[in-house]
Formats: C-alpha cells, sequence, structure tokens
C-alpha cells in the first residue's frame, strides 16, 4: 500500500483563489485588507516565513506593513511601537511573528497589542477562548489549514481516533480542539508520554508536531491511518539524512549539493508505506497556514469572523 499525498500547495492555491473576489469585493467598498506584520530582529527562519507571507499579500492585493525592530527591542519599546496599530483603521489583522527573543514577554505584547479583533494568528487568550467554547473566531493558521486540506479530500473526522503528539498552544491544543468540534475522540501526546509508538498506533488520523525530526516512526504508524506531519527540521548530519532518506535519490542528491534537507517529524517512507493519505514535508501543511493567514485577514476586514 502506499498512501495518497495530501497536496498543501494546490489547497492552498485554492483557498488564495476563493479570497480574490471577497477582495474585490471589499476594494469596491473602499475597504482594502490591511497586515501589519512585526519581525523583531535577524532570525533567518523567521525572516523566510516573512517574506513569504508579504509575497501572499501583495500577490492577493492586501495592504501589508512591516515593522522590523532590533532584535535587543524592549518588551515595553516594542509595545509602544506598536500600539498605535490598534487605531488605525486601515489595519485589520496583526502578526507578531514568532519566536520573540528571549527578553520579551510575547504573552504581554499580544494581549496588550494584538487585540481579539486583530489577532490574525488567532494566539490570543480571548481567541483560544472563542475556540475552546467553539464560537465563531479567528484560528491558529496551521490547524486551521489542516482542517480545510480533510475537508477538500473528504476524509472523515466524526468517529475517528485522532492522535496528536505536540502540546503546543500554536499547533498541539488548538489542533486537538478543531478535530474534537468534528466529532473525533482525541488523544494529546508529548514528550512525557509513556508508550508513544502505542499510543500513536491507535490514531486514524496521526498529526505529528513535536519537532523532532523523524521521530516517529514505522512502530508508531496504523496502516491506513491518515499522517499529517507539520514538522520542519533542517537536518544537516550526513548519517541522519541517510538514514532517513536511503530510498530517495533525489533528496541525496540535494543534500550533497546544499549541505542540509528539510523533513517532518515522520519518517518518510514509513509514512508513505503504511498510511492511506499523508502529508509531504515540503509541501504539505505549510502552505496552508499562509492561505488562511490570507484568509484570517480577509475574514476580520469583512467583519465575517468575529471581532470586537
Amino acid at each position: 500500500m502506499s498512501g495518497v499525498v495530501l497536496d498543501g500547495k494546490r489547497i492552498s492555491r485554492e483557498i488564495q483563489d476563493e479570497l480574490r473576489p471577497r477582495i474585490t469585493a471589499l476594494r469596491a467598498q473602499g475597504k482594502q485588507p490591511g497586515l501589519a506584520v512585526v519581525l523583531v530582529g535577524d532570525n533567518p527562519a523567521s525572516q523566510i516565513y516573512v517574506r513569504n507571507k508579504i509575497r501572499a499579500c501583495e500577490d492577493l492585493g492586501i495592504r501589508s506593513v512591516e515593522f522590523m525592530p532590533p532584535g535587543n527591542i524592549s518588551t515595553d519599546e516594542l509595545i509602544a511601537l506598536l500600539k498605535p496599530l490598534q487605531d488605525d483603521a486601515s489595519v485589520h489583522g496583526i502578526l507578531v511573528q514568532m519566536p520573540l527573543p528571549k527578553q520579551i514577554d510575547s504573552e504581554r505584547v499580544v494581549a496588550e497589542v494584538v487585540d481579539a479583533g486583530r489577532d490574525v494568528d488567532g494566539f490570543g487568550t480571548h481567541s483560544l477562548g472563542l475556540l475552546v467554547r467553539n464560537k465563531p473566531g479567528p484560528r491558529a493558521c496551521t490547524p486551521a489549514g489542516i482542517m480545510e486540506m480533510l475537508r477538500r479530500y473528504q476524509i472523515p473526522i466524526a468517529g475517528k481516533h485522532a492522535v496528536i503528539v505536540g502540546r503546543s498552544d500554536i499547533v498541539g491544543k488548538p489542533m486537538a480542539l478543531l478535530l474534537l468540534h468534528q466529532n473525533a475522540t482525541v488523544t494529546i501526546c508529548h514528550s512525557r508520554t509513556a508508550n508513544l509508538a502505542e499510543e500513536c498506533r491507535r490514531a486514524d488520523i496521526l498529526v505529528a508536531a513535536i519537532g523532532h525530526a523523524g521521530l516517529i516512526t514505522r512502530d508508531h504508524i496504523k496502516p491506513g491511518a491518515v499522517v499529517i506531519d507539520v514538522g520542519m527540521n533542517r537536518l544537516t548530519d550526513k548519517a541522519q539524512v541517510e538514514r532517513l532518506f536511503a530510498h530517495d535519490p533525489q533528496r541525496l542528491a540535494s543534500f550533497g549539493k546544499n549541505g542540509s534537507v528539510l523533513t517532518g517529524d515522520v519518517e518518510p517512507l514509513a509514512m508513505q508505506e503504511l498510511s492511506s493519505y499523508y502529508t509531504p514535508v515540503p509541501g504539505g501543511v505549510g502552505p496552508l497556514t499562509i492561505a488562511m493567514l490570507m484568509s484570517n485577514t480577509v475574514g476580520l476586514a469583512e467583519g465575517s469572523i468575529w471581532r470586537d
């Protein structure tokens, strides 16, 4: 058996194409959706993420405003810099790229600047509370994108056993709640879970979001499971790359050329051979995150998702 690839790039294009007429309608009313993007410091991975988000805004006709303060800024200075956004009617969503430098209190920044009405990432306490209660509101983009993918591939959720490996506020917890609201039975696993492989083998839908390359092996996957790999790990160790990609000459050649290769949290060959459906890395979950960020921005501009 070989699983069907869940094509995140295709689903992302579909979502963004569906946004275009909504953006055109807003602009006809004199309202251009606006997204403020905040990148503190010079984290290379964050720079790539932000660049991709700004490019998506430009392609769709969403106005983007960039704030790039230095990495040594304090919490108070960052809040003071961003406070004027709360009174800017042209800004409908505020994205503070995580992680922030260690000296910054990220929870305080989100609480004091990214108010519920502009919480485009769905990370704020109020937005998470709405999610717990299954009330309308902006949802965390990666889990929301995964739900869109499952829906568009017509993968049943109700009555299925979903196992999420990872308990972050950004992916694991909101993913569990979104699946629960669609009537899945949900188990959350993490670094302290006993008998992780045994727990994972119970999953009809397995979501790996723990940030550890190849942690989920053949022993963790029930044949026929839907496997969603959220991990994005850059490997530079030759032995590890050869272990994970012995079956894939193209990826080995890419590693030989570039000195690194991207992989997820699931062993690629095990995922391909055992699953019924699976997300590749890259090209699976990643494109959906940006698509749902754009969707949340448009929804906030329309008022079609909850806001103050």
